[in-house]
């Protein structure tokens, strides 16, 4: 961005400019535009997209004097005080990933590996916004990746730019997004994750809007005659081919084909030696005439040919012009292909103009046929920019702006966010709001940030329906909310219900919704009450939230706990997950980690498991800023049957599809999400179920002394435990020791010289197990196994447990936890003995 918050961005494999133009139309200003044939590039300097010569570069993209010419531009727009590339634009060839080529060499995959160009060119540049648009296969074809293995495109693009930046891809039909003409394709997005607190790629989409049909678009332009040129307008005109295949398509009916006609001389066909030879029927779109009543269809880059897919006009016998093809790709009436003006080319002799289309017709119709409508880009250079224009705070700002503002006040809360005094974006906004709620410890009340609700997004499901009514329980100030609005964009009617319990943030979410543009296919009826005792009076397609995680006094919980199949918790996100089950087809909703495997959730974990649980996302701690509590998301279609669950780590970047029955398998004591073979080879060797655990909840640095006395038991804590498990080790400054009558008075005491237990430390990836010892007390962290049978452990079975093989299956027997790690009665069971190592 430049001083003055112009945007800057660069664009790869550019052609003719005819997508990027929507980024110019955007006040954009172009830093460099790659193309390596030259006539398309000319089309560029034609429409003034760069403020140097320089920034047009005509080269391969491989080599490293091109990306030199690249970053000199970079540097050269840095001096006039550019912080940073904003956007990075690639439309790599697609030879290879279309549906029309059908036949895909070899040499193609390393042809798609100019993908992997991009990718490194966007880890060097590291713009704030990249985009990628191509073929609807563009994610799934191969290319050679940066190892030299053959990967999906799409696994590419996560493994080399996640790091740095959240991605989203999604297919669409242009048609449906401000295009003309149906044309499916790819479109991903990545935003900066310095920016994902604030903006998702989802939003970054061009809006929904109903397709438009070819009369509309073109059916006020000017009848042509045989050859002729439009005299009011050069573009309008077009190719003639053979005088005698006219009489193939004169007497066809919209939607019919030549190849339908009755009379075998009007079918497509050529004479050879006299002899009529019909031309073969690959395509059902050959020789077809349009419909006016349907929407244009995409456009080849052979649009000049009858031959050609979907290129004959709705009434007359012709293809279309040029400037029906630019209206069809919403490409701009003043974008020019030739040096001239338009009122310069229409001033030309016919027969300059004939000459001159002859010259250069070829090259526009191509490089129509390869271009992104310019509607397309457009609308997402829009889109940043309305983001790029508005302020983003962070929580240190937000807080002086509530203190300066005395935000507290409700009334002025509502007063600020109606006026946006700072011009905030809509999280900022929204963080505002849930920080000055205050009642937000109360209600649990942390709101779902943007980077999380983007990744839900991904796996929300897909209804086909033209009406769907879907529940909110615990809206807060509506984060899921434009999630929402963008998935289901093309359903008929959208029926929300918004419920909070807060009175406050149902207004506060109001006015946040009047800073939005709320389609027009969408309804929200707003509640104000408790969801739990709330009755609803219908069936919901869907409920979706992230609803509060609180624990409850055994008194107030009982109202809630009427209809409950897990009667063992007061954990309110339970009481939500178990209601939302109750009344809708599929749920989506953001749970405590937690429920995977503790005693707590076992009713509610066997209620699940006879659902079918489509997918699990992991967020491990990253889900709520600030908060301490691993959280995963559940997406649950109630009235299916277990089969597929997809696994997904947004930690470890890890996604796998597991059969669900095998992660909940009810020989474990409870889920196992990551199980692998590797994880069955080590359960089948050892057997498990052999201990109970004691942890000292009662030993504290208020009943402890660093100094030891004749009267004292040393106390083992967690570091004191060597890292093989052999022995105790003596650590200044963090060693305790606790006076025995004080000693004798605790739960701990009993296990004093106890050598038939065995001590492990608590909280974890690190397991460990030694014998217990003489004149020691252990803290809480430190758990102490006792052998439910008569087993002594050998040293070889003890050293086992200290292998990085056990640490490993450890892990995966833990879920990969980072704050549920302590040793329970459950977690426990996973403390198994070597078959061959057990004496007893």
């Amino acid at each position: 961005m430049l001083k003055d918050k112009t945007l800057t961005y660069i664009s790869l494999f550019s052609c003719a400019g005819v997508g990027c133009y929507g980024f110019k139309k955007a006040g954009f200003e172009c830093i460099a535009t790659n193309e390596l044939i030259e006539r398309r590039l000319n089309v560029q300097k034609f429409n003034n997209k760069c403020k140097f010569d320089t920034g047009y570069i005509c080269d391969d993209i491989t080599t490293d004097e091109t990306k030199s010419k690249i970053f000199t531009e970079i540097k050269r727009w840095e001096n006039l005080e550019n912080d940073r590339v904003d956007v990075l634009i690639a439309t790599p060839p697609c030879q290879g990933m279309s549906v029309a080529n059908h036949k895909k060499a070899e040499n193609e995959i390393v042809r798609n590996s100019l993908v992997v160009e991009s990718i490194h060119l966007i880890q060097r540049i590291n713009p704030r916004f990249f985009i990628f648009e191509n073929v609807a296969a563009f994610m799934k074809t191969g290319c050679t990746s940066p190892d030299g293995s053959v990967k999906a495109i799409g696994d590419v693009i996560y493994e080399e730019l996640s790091d740095k930046y959240i991605i989203v891809s999604r297919i669409l039909n242009f048609k449906n997004y401000g295009s003309n003409s149906s044309r499916t394709r790819t479109v991903v997005i990545g935003v900066s994750r310095e920016l994902s607190e604030f903006i998702s790629p989802i939003e970054l989409y061009p809006t929904y809007v109903n397709e438009r049909t070819l009369k509309q678009v073109i059916g006020n332009m000017p009848k042509l005659e045989w050859g002729e040129i439009c005299s009011t307008d050069f573009y309008h005109a077009f190719r003639t081919y053979p005088e005698e295949m006219r009489c193939w398509i004169h007497d066809l009916k919209q939607g019919e084909s030549a190849f339908d006609n009755k009379d075998e001389k009007k079918r497509p066909h050529k004479v050879v030696d006299g002899v009529v030879i019909p031309n073969q029927q690959k395509n059902g779109d050959k020789y077809t005439r349009q419909c006016w009543n349907k929407v244009a269809p995409c456009i080849h880059t052979r649009n000049d040919q009858l031959a050609s897919q979907n290129t004959v006009h709705p009434e007359e016998d012709r293809v279309f012009s040029i400037r029906e093809l630019m209206k069809i790709m919403t490409i701009p009436d003043d974008f020019r292909w030739i040096d001239k003006s338009l009122e310069e080319l229409n001033a030309l002799s016919d027969k300059s103009k004939k000459a001159l289309l002859k010259k250069e017709e070829i090259k526009i119709r191509q490089s129509i046929g390869e271009a992104v409508p310019t509607e397309i880009f457009y609308q997402i250079a829009l889109n940043i920019r309305d983001f790029m224009d508005q302020e983003h705070f962070t929580n240190t700002m937000i807080n002086k702006t509530i203190d300066e503002y005395n935000l507290g006040n409700a009334d002025k809360l509502k007063e600020f966010i109606l006026n946006n005094p700072l011009n905030l974006g809509s999280a900022s906004l929204a963080r505002i709001a849930e920080l000055t709620n205050s009642k937000r410890e109360n209600n649990a009340a942390y709101y779902t940030n943007k980077y999380i609700i983007n990744e839900i997004f991904k796996h929300l499901p897909d209804f086909e329906k033209d009406e769907i009514n879907i529940l909110e329980p615990s809206v807060g100030v509506g984060n899921f909310l434009p999630f929402i609005f963008k998935k289901y964009e093309e359903i008929k009617k959208v029926n929300i219900d918004v419920v909070d319990i807060d009175e406050k943030n149902m207004q506060i979410l109001k006015l946040l919704l009047k800073k939005q543009r709320i389609p027009t296919n969408v309804h929200i009826n707003f509640i104000v009450t408790d969801t739990l005792l709330y009755k609803f009076n219908k069936r919901y397609d869907l409920v979706i939230g992230n609803p509060p995680f609180s624990k409850l006094k055994a008194k107030e919980a009982t109202k809630y706990l009427n209809n409950n199949i897990n009667k063992d918790t007061t954990n309110t996100f339970e009481f939500f997950l178990e209601k939302a089950l109750r009344i809708s087809d599929y749920v989506v909703m953001i749970t405590p980690k937690a429920l995977l495997n503790t005693p707590e959730f076992t009713s509610t974990r066997e209620l699940l498991s006879e659902k079918k649980i489509e997918c699990i996302q992991d967020y491990g701690e990253n889900g709520f800023k600030g908060v301490l509590v691993e959280t995963i998301c559940l997406f649950i279609d109630t009235l299916g049957q277990p089969e597929d669950t997809i696994v997904e780590s947004i930690t470890l970047k890890k996604s796998i599809t597991q059969k669900q029955k095998y992660i909940t398998d009810k020989s474990y004591p409870y889920w196992i999400i990551y199980r692998d073979d590797f994880f069955d080879g080590i359960s089948k060797r050892l057997d498990f179920d052999k201990f109970t655990v004691f942890r000292d909840r009662q030993i504290t640095n208020s009943n402890t002394v660093q100094q030891k006395g004749n009267d004292c038991i040393r106390v083992i804590k967690s570091r004191n435990i060597s890292d093989d498990g052999k022995e105790i080790i003596d650590i200044p400054g963090y060693d305790t020791y606790i006076k025995k009558d004080k000693a004798e008075e605790l739960s701990a005491y009993k296990y004093v010289g106890n050598k038939n237990v065995y001590l492990t430390p608590n909280m974890t990836y690190k397991p460990r197990v030694m014998r217990n010892t003489d004149n020691v007390v252990v803290n809480g962290s430190v758990a102490v196994l006792i052998p439910k049978d008569d087993i002594e452990l050998t040293d070889e079975q003890m050293e086992y447990f200290s292998t990085d093989e056990y640490r490993h299956f450890y892990k995966i027997a833990r879920n990969y936890q980072t704050r549920s790690l302590n040793v329970d009665a459950t977690s426990v069971f996973f403390y198994g003995v070597l078959k061959e190592c057990c004496n007893g």
